[in-house]
């Protein structure tokens, strides 16, 4: 098939023990999944339906890279997060079948404009320019399940400059892993190289240039990510 320009190469992560990458088709975000922090955004923490938002595939940033403090905010946030990575397609999956079609769980950083995003939610306007934009889902070496298993529950701890600023349990999650692949088989047919990021703990704040950000998952790890200057500066 011949294109008018050079395609560009596939976003993708790296895969924990292995040398091929894992390719990355769409990335979904649960909202407001931790009843601590739906009340640190003014929020009720029932069970109401999860909600998604997306951000684009190739704003994925690997474990150790360093993300320029993005243009148009001066609120910018981490967001700790368990990330499901899925390896087999399915519609409207039934909850005791959901976890088949997990390939790997990874740590997830869902770097936020907040104050993008807080402007648009008062006005009733999508969330994309607070969440979807360059570099603003770092994700972590995917783990397989094939050599860790499930994960259900664990600490989950983020810091920066070594100061611990969220810090939860996988289990606090208000929607499980299975529940949210369920639901979300439920709107459309999920595929390979897809990921969720589940939700974020309370505790979220603001990063400046300099900060060094580390999120760990107890069983998966951690992973690293420097702040550098403005954009374009």
């Amino acid at each position: 098939m011949a294109f008018v320009f050079e395609a560009p190469r596939p976003p993708s992560v790296a895969v924990a023990g292995e040398q091929a990458r894992f390719p990355v088709r769409r990335i979904f975000c649960v909202g407001r999944n931790y009843a601590e922090h739906a009340r640190e955004m003014g929020r009720d923490p029932d069970r109401e339906p999860p909600f998604f938002f997306t951000k684009p595939a190739d704003a994925v940033v690997d474990d150790g890279e360093t993300v320029a403090y993005p243009p148009l905010t001066g609120n910018f946030h981490y967001e700790a997060e368990l990330v499901v990575a899925i390896g087999e397609s399915g519609f409207d999956i039934p909850m005791e079948d959901t976890l088949d079609h997990v390939y790997g769980y990874a740590v997830g950083n869902d770097l936020t404009r907040r104050d993008l995003q807080l402007e648009a939610r008062a006005q009733g306007r999508p969330w994309d320019w607070g969440k979807a934009f360059d570099r603003s889902a770092v994700c972590g070496p995917i783990h397989k399940v094939s050599d860790i298993g499930h994960i259900h529950r664990g600490a989950i701890r983020l810091t920066v400059g070594g100061v611990t600023k969220q810090k939860a349990d996988i289990g606090d999650l208000i929607w499980s892993v299975p529940e949210i692949v369920a639901f979300l088989s439920q709107s459309m047919q999920i595929e390979p190289g897809d990921l969720i990021y589940t939700g974020t703990p309370a505790g979220v704040g603001p990063l400046v240039a300099g900060d060094v950000c580390v999120v760990e998952i107890e069983g998966l790890g951690s992973i690293s990510t420097t702040i550098g200057e403005r954009a374009g500066t």
